[in-house]
């Protein structure tokens, strides 16, 4: 019986890891990301600092911070700058989809 529950769980917590994995997976094609740099390069933002807060994919941006929309086909994500760096969010979770280089 105890190996069958170790198995169940084991086979749960890798169901969950692999759709953990794919919801941080946002694949932006290079097209995209050359519109969206192009629109980014238009309407440019002042740069913002976020103590406490790493830039990495899956970071939550506070609630403070303003997001501003993407007016890109295809792309529901906002986006703001950061040290520098134009960071995508999905404005429904505030997580960090995508950093552009």
């Amino acid at each position: 019986m105890k190996s069958h529950l170790s198995s169940a769980l084991a086979g749960i917590l890798l169901v969950a890891g692999v759709g953990i994995a794919a919801a941080q997976d946002v694949i932006i094609a290079p097209e995209q990301e050359t519109v969206i740099r192009e629109y980014v390069q238009k309407k440019p933002l002042a740069s913002v600092n976020l103590p406490g807060v790493e830039l990495n994919i899956g970071s939550t941006v506070p609630d403070t911070v303003e997001l501003h929309a993407v007016e890109v086909p295809d792309v529901s994500y906002q986006y703001v700058v950061v040290d520098g760096r134009t960071v995508l969010v999905d404005p429904g979770t505030r997580k960090i989809v995508h950093i552009m280089q």
